[in-house]
């Protein structure tokens, strides 16, 4: 993603070809970016020849296949952010912030998305606490790694890395597996290796 200043601030999803050509992706119209958490987060996400990207003026999550036009995954009211695609199932899966209700706290969840039965709010898959962040999908598909974290702390003060096995449209024996509360411990970045390992960064030794 290009932060394009002359452009009003518009952020532009760009590919970079095997000819070492750079292209834009989205339609001058569009713009990649996510109010989620309101210091944003991860807009935009590829897999193959298909991307889905939050727009900034509407807040809304969008599919992009190949050279086709957006079209939208999802209604208004709601902002989408730090996603995976689930290619081999046809699903999105990432944070969702619910500001539909005035009257209260927008409501952080993790969502998954049915990149053919759009558009739609999606399934809730991890609810309960204040915010997520990092979804990560296991590459066989069958668990789901994230982060967790509660008022009044921040996610670089105090976090934890939670795993569920993913059955279907589910996460069940949900775990948490890093981030002490009584220590302090803030977790960042997990990811899966290829073989199914996961990794994340901790500050639990002070660095």
């Amino acid at each position: 993603i290009e932060a394009r200043p002359q452009e009003a601030g518009r952020h532009v999803l760009v590919r970079h070809g095997p000819d070492g050509r750079i292209t834009e992706v989205l339609p001058p119209s569009f713009s990649a970016r996510t109010r989620v958490h309101e210091y944003g987060g991860a807009a935009a996400t590829v897999a193959g020849d298909t991307a889905c990207f939050s727009h900034f003026p509407d807040q809304r999550l969008y599919l992009q296949s190949g050279n086709g036009a957006p079209q939208p995954l999802t209604p208004e009211g709601l902002r989408y952010a730090d996603g995976r695609i689930d290619g081999a199932r046809r699903r999105w899966i990432g944070v969702r912030e619910d500001h539909r209700d005035p009257a209260r706290e927008a409501v952080n969840t993790i969502v998954l998305l049915d990149l053919d039965d759009a558009p739609g709010p999606g399934t809730v898959l991890v609810q309960g606490d204040d915010f997520y962040a990092a979804p990560r999908l296991s590459p066989d598909g069958r668990r789901l790694a994230w982060l967790a974290w509660r008022h009044p702390h921040m996610p670089w003060t105090e976090s934890q890395l939670w795993v569920g096995d993913l059955d279907g449209a589910a996460v069940k024996n949900a775990r948490q597996v890093a981030g002490d509360a009584a220590g302090g411990e803030s977790v960042f970045q997990p990811e899966w290796s290829p073989d199914g390992v996961l990794h994340f960064v901790s500050d639990r030794s002070g660095w």
